[in-house]
């Protein structure tokens, strides 16, 4: 046993897992999905976001599945439903351990174990329900198999490896493929075979992804429309070309037309139903002013993936200001975005900071600090791999970097040119970074020990470059965190690299740890980043790492232990842990419930809602059986008014929640046709005090007229009817 590896899985432990238990609902938009889930299997096959099973998640159900299996052990929870990714977190970094160690050696294996725990991304997303932390696991486990199976020429491992690739894109599409040039490229050179044999074995391992791949989309698009959910956040009512559309092309090019209606934008936003009712994708033409999209413009939609885009704010219609969307251009409190800068200007980083296109995009402010820290000694690493090359010699340490490279150029390529992601997507940059980390520093290690010409200047060089570009990094959060951190890590890091340059060409016993030390001052910034979803508090809907990851626009803080940021009035009130952007994440009105339950005459559904947000408390903590009109967004085509009048007609539901999230329910007729129908229940009858969506943050903002309430248009007025025929 290694007990080097011990504390580096435990620190993996700490930074998945420590306060999860403080997330109320985490992620609640899948958290409520989890909840239907648990209710009957037509629910949990289709990973249906509502009780009546009458629209799914925008995602494939895989990971849901774990996490509601989770959910039936250990109870409803969001700690259960974080659970699993944090497994997956630390299964991760025992898999890089394990695919290093056998080539690389025990030092490469330990560096880059304790690489992958690190990297800040890692920490922030496996500490919520987000995807991409068990999609990372099962990339890797694939990778694992496909390592195995080329090195024994085992036709089953390599079949297996294939598999794993199409069980990930059952659980979030696309996504799994970025690593398939790395795959068909490693098999090419690693798997030891006859070409007859192994063209034979790779047209069998892609038969078998395609299959895998597509088993359920399949499945599900060949069932009539009438016997199952609405696909969340398609346009066509298809598993296909949600995969290959809005979940596919559209995060390369970032246009996101038509697609719900602006998903997820609070006050208006999606009010007009761009797709209109199923087979009607006209919108009204008194929709104008209501945040109806123009020809051309991008449209961002569901899947927690809203309002990308540097100007996402000045389409939010309870934000427009007359000088614009906030006073002076900043956001209440001086808030900041993730990237660290005051937001509400006209900066170029996108509304998640996500940075400008190009080629150094991933060096940029906005996204550095989430896994881009190590580059320089990837780089470098690299090379001192790649020196000795020769045509007729190439080894299992040239084929398995290759693999690395395969899989880290395509991904960073794509996301230095995407239109339409998050900072946690760059989760997949992780196992690349790590594995080259690991294999590159020791390979420079070796030439530095043993002199080898030029290439013993790589470790210096790139301890140097590692540590001004942490430096770089950090100090843009001088205010939050301090000057110290940055600059301490920058003398040190100059410090070692000077004393490795004069060591060169001499022996000393001191001269292996100060190699061991410069490592550690490169991890000082990672460490730090990947430490601040504990310190500062994270969010589940938008993960990201660093001082100010938690105070996304919507960010709930409060998932560790909120320490503050240090920089007095800047600090965002802490949330108490119930999620992040995108949900108000409300808890269940008692004054609400028992309404309901007392003036319930046998209906099935408690409620009906235009807005998730609404159900998903008393999914959650109640396991009441509630619909949800339209999706993520409200804007999904879910029910026309003959099915909604059916359902009223056949007493399955008679009370409708329409507004919420400023009057977020996006389907205008169906929201019509409830008004026209129903009456009004006074809310002194049904709801507690003032509507629990508000958050009130004290005097200054509400006087200014900008409080949340007002401002962000959260918590536009819900109003109960109900519908009697």
């Amino acid at each position: 046993m290694d007990f080097v590896l011990l504390p580096i899985v435990l620190l993996a432990a700490f930074l998945n897992g420590y306060g999860i238990w403080n997330d109320q609902y985490a992620n609640s938009y899948y958290t409520t999905a989890v909840g239907s889930m648990l209710s009957n299997f037509h629910n949990f096959f289709y990973a249906s976001l509502d009780s009546a099973g009458s629209v799914t998640v925008d995602k494939p159900p895989v990971v849901f599945w774990i996490q509601t299996a989770f959910a039936y052990v250990f109870g409803l929870h969001g700690w259960s439903v974080i659970l699993p990714q944090v497994l997956a977190g630390i299964g991760s970094v025992l898999l890089i351990y394990f695919m290093v160690k056998p080539t690389y050696g025990l030092a490469a294996a330990r560096i880059s174990a304790l690489a992958m725990a690190t990297v800040p991304v890692v920490a922030a997303v496996s500490r919520t329900n987000n995807i991409d932390s068990m999609l990372v696991f099962t990339l890797l486990l694939g990778s694992w198999f496909l390592f195995k199976g080329s090195k024994q020429g085992s036709a089953w491992r390599i079949l297996v490896a294939f598999g794993l690739i199409g069980v990930a894109f059952n659980m979030k599409m696309l996504q799994a493929y970025m690593i398939l040039p790395a795959f068909y490229l490693f098999y090419l050179l690693a798997f030891q075979a006859k070409w007859r044999r192994k063209i034979i074995l790779m047209i069998g391992s892609t038969a078998v992804l395609a299959v895998v791949s597509l088993s359920w989309a399949v499945t599900v698009d060949s069932i009539p429309e009438d016997q199952r959910p609405y696909i969340g956040s398609s346009e066509t009512n298809s598993v296909m070309e949600l995969a290959f559309g809005y979940n596919g092309l559209a995060r390369l090019t970032g246009q996101q037309k038509n697609i719900a209606g602006n998903a997820g934008m609070p006050n208006g936003i999606g009010q007009g139903n761009n797709r209109g009712n199923r087979g009607d994708s006209t919108s009204s033409p008194n929709q104008t002013g209501s945040g109806v999209t123009e020809a051309g413009q991008d449209v961002d939609a569901p899947d927690n993936d809203n309002m990308n885009g540097s100007n996402g704010l000045n389409a939010m219609g309870g934000m427009n200001r007359p000088n614009g969307n906030f006073p002076n251009g900043q956001m209440l409190n001086d808030m900041e975005m993730p990237n660290g800068r005051n937001f509400g200007g006209n900066g170029g980083g996108g509304m998640f900071g996500t940075g400008v296109k190009g080629p150094l995009r991933l060096f940029q402010t906005e996204l550095s600090g989430q896994a881009s820290w190590l580059m320089p000694v990837v780089l470098l690493g690299c090379i001192a791999i790649f020196a000795g090359l020769r045509r007729r010699n190439i080894t299992s340490k040239h084929k398995e970097a290759l693999f690395w490279l395969a899989w880290l150029l395509p991904v960073a390529a794509f996301f230095s040119v995407a239109g339409f992601f998050h900072q946690y997507y760059l989760i997949m940059l992780a196992p690349p970074l790590a594995a080259l980390t690991g294999a590159g520093f020791v390979a420079m290690w070796k030439s530095y020990r043993d002199r080898v010409g030029w290439q013993a200047w790589l470790l210096p060089v790139s301890l140097l470059l590692t540590t001004l570009f942490g430096w770089y990094i950090m100090q843009v959060y001088n205010d939050t965190i301090g000057a110290g951190w940055s600059i301490s890590e920058l003398i040190a890091g100059i410090l070692v690299t000077v004393i490795l340059v004069v060591m060169l060409h001499r022996t000393h016993r001191w001269k292996q740890g100060f190699i061991i030390a410069g490592f550690m001052v490169m991890l000082i910034g990672p460490i730090y980043w990947a430490f601040t979803p504990i310190t500062y508090g994270g969010n589940s809907m938008i993960p990201a790492a660093g001082p100010t990851g938690s105070n996304g626009m919507f960010g709930g803080a409060g998932m560790g232990m909120p320490m503050g940021n240090g920089a007095g009035d800047t600090e965002m009130p802490a949330r108490g842990g119930r999620g992040g952007m995108g949900s108000r994440n409300e808890e269940v009105d008692t004054a609400t419930l028992n309404y309901l339950k007392e003036h319930n005459t046998g209906e099935t559904y408690l409620f009906a809602t235009t807005d998730y947000n609404q159900a998903a408390p008393y999914i959650i903590n109640e396991k009441a059986a509630v619909i949800t009109l339209g999706g993520f967004s409200g804007s999904d085509p879910v029910y026309t008014t003959e099915e909604l009048e059916e359902l009223v007609k056949s007493g399955q539901v008679k009370y409708f929640m329409v507004g919420g999230m400023g009057g977020r329910g996006g389907n205008s007729e169906i929201t019509d046709w409830i008004k026209e129908h129903g009456t009004e229940i006074p809310m002194s009858e049904w709801k507690t005090g003032r509507d629990s969506g508000s958050m009130d943050n004290g005097d200054t903002e509400n006087e200014a007229g900008l409080g949340f309430e007002i401002g962000f248009g959260f918590s536009g007025q819900t109003t109960l009817y109900e519908v009697k025929l």
